[in-house]
Formats: structure tokens, sequence, C-alpha cells
């Protein structure tokens, strides 16, 4: 069974988990876009572990761990993150990670010109994590980025790095910023290339191996639905295809290797950065803070916490195909007598059942809602979906029907065993 795992809204929804969860059954995990703006959190025996560019499927022994080649990739990041792991304990051998040699290389250039684009923007900024991975996307589709196929040949990759450098030093001296010494950048990039090299190969060859061979495959999405490039909350988005069918672009596996896509959402919304966000609340966001929860994995930044949104849901749903949904968080509404779900928009008198395109129909969208009963029950110490008090059954319920699809999973806490299987048929 090939599972692609991807978030239904704006990152953070806990695909960690679900995918940390399903890796038991998995041969193979396998990471298809982004970069180390993504941040996975996985609590496994008690352990805390965050996860950037490695998969989740990392934690487990006897699994092979892909970053595939829709993966722009820091290689001094990366061997930070690998480091920091194998001082937890966690072994990385070149048998359970491999690197595709067709991964764009994020260089330390891409993120002073990512923070140099954001101060540029003034009041009309994204709110990046200034990691670099909108630069070095921009370097890929524009056909001038550095590939980790190019690092195999030092003196090719030195001279084309000048030649960048040389371009982005431009940029940087228009807004003051300090520019860049190729050299030295080349040296830093190649001494992480060092550690990570016996990693690197044509990872598509050795995927269509494992799947010719009947592994089961595991793709685990970065970021979320809502931030993808294209189906998005524009231009407050990431620059990659964050949507299921980024696993296949990401990977060099076809469609027809797909059995089923999870999509994994929070019981309520949340998001990191500058844009639009209808249900927002805050006096939810200042429950769920003073809880100690929802700050950024990667930033540390507080997210912004509202009701749960169908509407963005509903859209998720049918951009990704999603077969199955996994519910996380549950156990954040366990105090609340009232919820709120948001069924639809008001725009302008209209209702919609979708998220619009206009980026201005965003600033008069106000949320449609229906008003359900909440548990007031401590829902973390359930270990069978049968255990949940009735309301949450409820809302989980409610919830389905409103995206029109199942509910496989639902988490309430965030140990690998506080998750719940739901029986189907």
């Amino acid at each position: 069974m090939n599972t692609i795992v991807t978030g239904l809204q704006w990152g953070d929804e806990g695909k960690g988990k679900i995918v940390d969860y399903l890796t038991e059954s998995a041969d193979v995990v396998v990471r298809g876009q982004g970069g180390n703006n993504a941040g996975h959190t996985v609590i496994a025996k008690g352990t805390k572990y965050v996860l950037h560019l490695l998969p989740s499927g990392i934690l487990w022994d006897g699994k092979t761990n892909v970053i595939g080649n829709g993966v722009v990739l820091d290689p001094i990041g990366l061997v930070a993150e690998i480091e920091r792991l194998e001082g937890q304990g966690i072994a990385i051998t070149p048998e359970k990670l491999l690197i595709s040699d067709r991964c764009h290389v994020v260089l330390p250039l891409h993120k002073e010109l990512d923070a140099a684009r954001e101060a540029a923007l003034g009041d009309r900024k994204i709110g990046t994590t200034k990691r670099g991975i909108g630069p070095a996307y921009a370097d890929k589709i524009n056909r001038n980025g550095l590939r980790v196929a190019d690092l195999l040949d030092e003196s090719y990759f030195r001279e084309m790095l000048a030649h960048r450098t040389a371009e982005a030093n431009e940029v940087l001296a228009r807004f003051d910023l300090p520019t860049f010494d190729a050299e030295q950048q080349a040296d830093e990039v190649l001494a992480a290339f060092a550690r990570l090299r016996p990693h690197v190969t044509n990872t598509i060859a050795s995927l269509h191996k494992s799947w010719k061979a009947g592994d089961n495959i595991l793709f685990e999405g970065a970021q979320g639905s809502l931030l993808d490039i294209d189906y998005g909350t524009f231009p407050f988005v990431t620059s990659s295809n964050t949507t299921a069918g980024g696993a296949c672009t990401g990977t060099g596996l076809p469609p027809t290797s797909i059995d089923q896509v999870i999509g994994v959402c929070k019981a309520y919304t949340t998001r990191v950065g500058a844009g639009p966000f209808p249900s927002a609340d805050e006096g939810l966001s200042d429950y769920l803070h003073d809880l100690g929860r929802e700050f950024g994995a990667t930033t540390g930044r507080a997210r912004g916490c509202g009701w749960l949104d169908a509407v963005l849901l509903r859209h998720g749903c049918m951009v990704n195909g999603t077969t199955g949904l996994a519910v996380t968080n549950v156990d954040g509404l366990d105090q609340y007598e009232t919820l709120k779900i948001c069924v639809g928009y008001d725009i302008d008198g209209t209702r919609h059942d979708l998220p619009p395109a206009d980026r201005h129909a965003w600033d008069r969208a106000t949320p449609i809602y229906e008003e359900v009963p909440g548990w007031m029950s401590d829902t973390t110490g359930c270990t069978h979906y049968d255990d949940l008090p009735e309301n949450t059954k409820g809302y989980l319920r409610r919830l389905s029907e409103l995206c029109d699809t199942p509910i496989q999973f639902v988490g309430v806490g965030p140990d690998r065993v506080q998750t719940l299987v739901v029986a189907t048929g």
C-alpha cells in the first residue's frame, strides 16, 4: 500500500506524527518537496524529535528514508540536523538515508536574498521563514540553480557559484546588505557536502525498484495545501506544490503507484505568517497559547488559531483527492463548552462554499458558522475511538460530512500511542 500524507490546512497539522505512526507498516518514507522551512515534531516514548529535512521515518530502524528530487536541500542545515539526531541516539547510515542527486541546493546567499525580498515588500511581506526556500526555487525555475549533482565536480561548482554569487551581490548591495565571498561560501557548502556524499544517489531508480518489489512506500508532505503555489491562498504561499500531486513530481514515482491519500487536519485551524484567516479567533488563540500549544517547530513563532474552517478543508480534499482524514489535536478543544465550525463564507452578500481566487475577496469574507456542543472532558487517555465522548464523535462526524471524506485516524495527544484508528465498513 503506497500512501501520500498531505496537510489540508496551512501546515503544522501534525503530519509528522501521522507519518511516524504509519511508518511501522512502511518500508520506505520519502519527502518530495519543500526544504528546511518545514518543521515536523514527533514525540516517541517520551522523547521529542524536531525534523526539518529528514523524513519522519528516520526515527525507526529498518526503514529506508528518501529525500526526493523535488526538495530544495540546505547541506549545512541538513548536517546540523543529522548531528542533532545522532546526539539523541538516532543512527543515520547511508543505507537508512538516501538523497537525490537532482535536489536543488539552498545556498547561504539564498537566505540573504530571502530576507532582502521580505524587507523590500514592507507591509506586503509574505511572512517567510527566511530559510532561502523561495529564492532557491526561483533559481530552479529560472534554470540557473545548482543541484546536488553539481557538487560532485568541485571545480565546476566553484565556477558556477562564483557567477551566481556575483549576481546575488548586486541585489544585496542595492539594499545595503552584506555581500558574499564566493570562495568562503563554496568552502562551507562543500565541507557539509563531504558529510552527505555517501547518501547521494539516483533516488528515482531506488524508488522504482522498491515499487516494483512491492514495498510499502509512504510519501510525507511538507507544509499544507493552503500553502501550495497553485492551490493555496496566493500570494501568501510557499514555493512548491504541497498537494498530493507534488509527491509524484518530487519523487519520480508516477500517479499509478499511489493507492491512497490521507489528508491531515487539526480539529481547529492555525496559520503562521501573513495572509487571510477568516475563522481566526483571539480567544481560542489565547487559550491554546496559555496551554503551551501552537508555537512553530521551525521558528518558535506563535501560531494564529481559529475555529475549524470546512470551506478550506473541502477545497483541500478536492485538490488532493483524499481517501481518508487524520484529525489531530482533538484534545485541544477538550474544555470548550460550545464549538464553532465555519461552513461557508459570506462575500458581498453571496455565500461561498469554496475559497475564492481573488486575493481581495478574502478581505471581505465573513465566516458563516454552525455551533455544536463541546464535550468538556479529557480525551488524552482514550485508547480506542469508541472511548471518545459522544459529542466528540458527533463533532468528527460533522467534519467528515462537510468534507465528504471518511475519518481514518484521530489524534488525542502528541505521543505516537495517542493515535486512534477509526474502524471503517
